[in-house]
């Protein structure tokens, strides 16, 4: 956190009533989201008038393109794995078994079969698939780009200026390098951290601490009076991680009711929560769905590890279905609000999996050649762009990079293509370089 004089203080045991009202005292007519924006020395977003928004499914680890949306049936067996394909209402298009739900809605989703980057290492990969440019080679290697995520963030901000702009379901994956970099904290996602299929689900970032009721915060001079206590019971209760992950900007939303409201998953019919899945996937498509209903431009949805490098149809089982169940309700959930050509949903992960199983009854990483998902947000649904190899070991037709699929999802919505932002040492740096938008889709 910064002082008005832009020097710093520590954010937990450092923190004195003093250096509060340091920051807060001169800024307590203007919005404390504001201050959070003015900390970063980040200009304000692009001004856009886009409507539209992005839930995305990061499958962390790799999914299997053989065994979902790529299959191979008439290859041995040892390549074509242990799914059977079944039809999709798109002739042609089959995907494999474990998708039934994803297989009644093919009209409304796409898929690009033939991505590729050159490494097989998780942590680069992920910098790669994450921010369009290869990263570090270890996972402890700070990110040296900034996350799309980030980009959308800093580029479009939220369409509601109360709510976060950029939120990650429960929270950014560690090394999925999903922050923002040169482009400043206040566009990193804002962590949900928990789990919205909790029984007890609650957001700690906008919980207020102890006794403290919002009936008591009328005004952000008594908010301020109040700090004292509130730090007391945040170093309690653990909170402080929570609210210090926007700092002021957390204390304008838990003040307020659209935020809260947004994220109370609880206000939902218990039928359609039934309908997503009683699960972590169907539940954080759900609460993605509120979110950029209720003005959140970017939600990303981290669905667990999928690195299966042994007995991968025991760690398929665990995945495909829910997944399933949770793309395919949040399909058809935007079609009946007629939202769909809104929002832009996208499936994938750093890479995919190795066409030949290994002596392991698993599949190991694999760049060459994999599969993403794309839906809605004006996307031609129905679609297949590119093709791999017969057994599916490289690329046969329209070689995709990281950075085209992302020039695309910008493309989507409403970004332009030409916008450069400034690195850390002020070079002015493209958002998608070489990248092209996959005009098949659009």
């Amino acid at each position: 956190m910064l002082r008005a004089d832009g020097t710093s203080f520590q954010n937990c045991d450092g923190v004195t009533r003093r250096n509060f009202l340091q920051v807060g005292a001169p800024v307590l007519g203007l919005s404390l989201a504001g201050l959070l924006r003015s900390e970063t020395l980040a200009a304000a977003p692009t001004a856009s008038h886009s409507r539209k928004s992005i839930i995305v499914f990061w499958t962390h680890g790799g999914m299997s393109q053989q065994d979902t949306y790529d299959m191979k049936p008439e290859a041995p067996a040892e390549y074509r794995g242990m799914y059977t394909p079944i039809e999709t209402t798109v002739p042609g298009i089959i995907v494999g078994e474990r998708f039934p739900q994803q297989a009644k809605i093919m009209h409304h989703l796409s898929q690009v079969r033939s991505v590729h980057h050159d490494n097989g290492i998780h942590a680069p990969s992920a910098h790669w698939m994450q921010t369009g440019h290869f990263g570090p080679t270890l996972a402890r290697i700070g990110q040296q780009q900034p996350s799309f995520g980030s980009v959308i963030s800093r580029s479009l901000g939220p369409q509601q200026p109360q709510m976060p702009a950029y939120v990650a379901v429960p929270k950014a994956e560690a090394f999925g390098y999903q922050r923002a970099h040169y482009l400043g904290k206040a566009y990193n996602p804002f962590d949900v951290g928990a789990d919205p299929n909790g029984e007890d689900f609650k957001v700690p970032n906008l919980s207020l601490p102890g006794d403290l009721k919002l009936s008591s915060i009328n005004t952000r001079r008594r908010l301020l009076a109040q700090f004292d206590t509130i730090r007391r019971d945040i170093d309690r209760s653990g909170v402080m991680d929570g609210l210090d992950t926007f700092k002021a900007q957390a204390l304008e939303m838990v003040a307020g009711d659209h935020v809260r409201e947004a994220f109370d998953i609880s206000k939902e019919d218990p039928k359609l929560r039934d309908r997503y899945g009683r699960h972590q996937y169907g539940q954080s498509a759900l609460l993605a769905r509120r979110l950029v209903e209720a003005g959140t431009r970017c939600v990303t949805v981290n669905t667990g590890y999928w690195d299966h490098h042994d007995n991968i149809e025991s760690g398929l089982e665990e995945h495909l279905p829910p997944l399933d169940r949770a793309i395919g309700a949040l399909v058809e959930d935007l079609v009946e609000r007629d939202m769909l050509d809104d929002v832009l949903i996208y499936c994938a992960g750093e890479f995919g999996r190795t066409p030949l199983m290994n002596g392991h009854a698993g599949r190991d990483h694999w760049s060459n050649c994999f599969t993403v998902m794309l839906a809605g947000g004006g996307i031609q649904g129905g679609r297949v762009v590119g093709a791999s190899e017969k057994w599916g070991g490289g690329v046969k037709e329209r070689l995709t990079s990281p950075l085209d699929v992302l020039a695309t999802i910008y493309q989507t919505l409403g970004i332009p293509l030409e916008l450069h932002y400034e690195d850390s040492t002020g070079r002015p740096v493209s958002i998608i370089d070489s990248g092209r938008p996959i005009r098949e889709l659009l």
